[in-house]
């Protein structure tokens, strides 16, 4: 912060920009309710910040349901990006002035509106022209340092999948061709996302009382870079794209089902707004920056959500039982296509590596096709769309694999038995927690 201090304005300056100062009463500027007032005003002045970012970047905001009528100005706001980084610098010295508070929640409500304004200088420069290593973006944005192992370290897990998918040629080929054979037909995705979702709620369910009025629409797109996206609306209700660019298996649809809907984003955006935003009236968690420290814990619990949801073998059980027939597959198989998936899962830590040294320009754009083809074991097509990926979210990458390491390492410490473990998570989606807070 102290780096940009110079650039700031006068508060005449200032005068009409997002972020603008408001004064403090110099009578009672520490009592408890002129304090709740401003930190009330600047949470307005962050969402104010913040949508007018989304104006300068598209895709900046994820999500927004808060008052229509600041969305609307952001849209007419006339502030430059050096307005902007002025505004993120007032912010994070008006919540500097607040006392401290004898509320936790409070306290961590600050410390996560510092963290998310620490989040949007780091992405103002990068929105500004400059370009970061990869690790120091990382750590601007989402409040970590991704340290990786060499991809070496992935060769004995791919010795294990070869023995797994036996034959000739190479390995990505071989598992390419075992997987094809578990891919969903088209005109029968429906159903079994149906049922995968539906099972991903009643799981969550008996765990999580969710709002009534819940509820989601599932469509399914092209042309994306993602395999699945939840746009979180407002009012308890989402919108869930399935990417159909390449053939979806089977093992695809309990992951985006708990992903993107149950425990994943769609539960935590509605948590978030219910115990937050409305009975609190913590207006900065109406929105959602995705380039912020939240996007660990968003992306990181919902990959967790997986086998929290499925632990053990019993997600295999009702893939065989329930969606196999759904798809017409032959479920005769369903034990050993799980046995590979979770030696996949084994893998999974290459993508990031891969990622880190092509974006840092370490290596060019056709070896590290083929490194993920050699260390993801997936076909051309779907190296391209992982590079696609990283062009276009850069170290977003990182909040899949670390988050979900970090989120996993947390919640378990919490107790061993499921029920701890659902609290913990819920405790996790529906208060102001950073990445921080889940480290020992």
């Amino acid at each position: 912060m102290k780096q940009v201090a110079a650039l700031l304005l006068s508060a005449a300056a200032l005068t009409g920009c997002v972020g603008a100062p408001e004064p403090l009463s110099t009578s009672s500027a520490t009592a408890t309710a002129q304090d709740g007032l401003e930190i009330d005003r600047i949470a307005r002045d962050y969402v104010r910040l913040t949508l007018a970012m989304g104006e300068q970047e598209a895709g900046y905001v994820d999500a927004y349901y808060g008052d229509p009528e600041l969305a609307a100005a952001a849209k007419k706001d006339t502030a430059s990006l050096v307005d902007l980084g002025n505004m993120i610098i007032v912010l994070m010295e008006r919540i500097e002035r607040l006392p401290e508070s004898s509320d936790r929640l409070v306290e961590a409500r600050k410390k996560f509106l510092l963290a998310q304004l620490e989040a949007a200088s780091t992405r103002h420069a990068m929105i500004s022209g400059e370009i970061l290593p990869f690790a120091t973006e990382a750590k601007g944005l989402f409040g970590v340092t991704p340290q990786f192992a060499p991809l070496t370290a992935y060769d004995a897990a791919l010795e294990t999948i070869a023995t797994l998918v036996p034959g000739d040629g190479p390995l990505h080929e071989r598992v390419e061709a075992y997987q094809a054979q578990f891919t969903i037909p088209t005109e029968r995705l429906k159903p079994v996302f149906d049922a995968a979702i539906a099972e991903c709620k009643k799981r969550t369910a008996q765990h999580i009382t969710l709002p009534a009025a819940e509820n989601f629409k599932m469509e399914f797109v092209t042309g994306k870079s993602w395999s699945g996206y939840n746009y979180y609306q407002g009012n308890f209700q989402s919108l869930i794209q399935i990417n159909t660019d390449l053939p979806i298996r089977i093992s695809r649809a309990v992951d985006l089902g708990c992903h993107e809907g149950y425990p994943g984003h769609h539960v935590y955006n509605m948590l978030l707004e219910e115990r937050l935003t409305r009975e609190r009236g913590w207006q900065e968690f109406s929105i959602y920056p995705l380039y912020s420290p939240q996007s660990i814990i968003a992306e990181g619990s919902a990959n967790y959500g997986i086998d929290l949801a499925f632990p053990g073998e019993e997600r295999l059980i009702f893939e065989r039982d329930i969606l196999y027939p759904l798809a017409g597959l032959d479920k005769a198989k369903a034990a050993e296509y799980f046995q590979l998936q979770q030696a996949l899962s084994e893998i999974k830590g290459a993508r990031f590596v891969i990622a880190q040294a092509y974006l840092d320009k370490q290596i060019s754009r056709d070896v590290a096709r083929d490194l993920i083809q050699k260390y993801q074991l997936v076909s051309r097509e779907r190296a391209e769309q992982s590079l696609s990926f990283n062009d276009q979210y850069r170290s977003y990458v990182i909040n899949y694999g670390l988050g979900q390491d970090m989120v996993k390492n947390w919640i378990e410490r919490q107790g061993d038995a499921p029920v701890w473990r659902w609290k913990a998570m819920e405790k996790l989606l529906s208060e102001p927690v950073l990445p921080e807070d889940l480290v020992e």
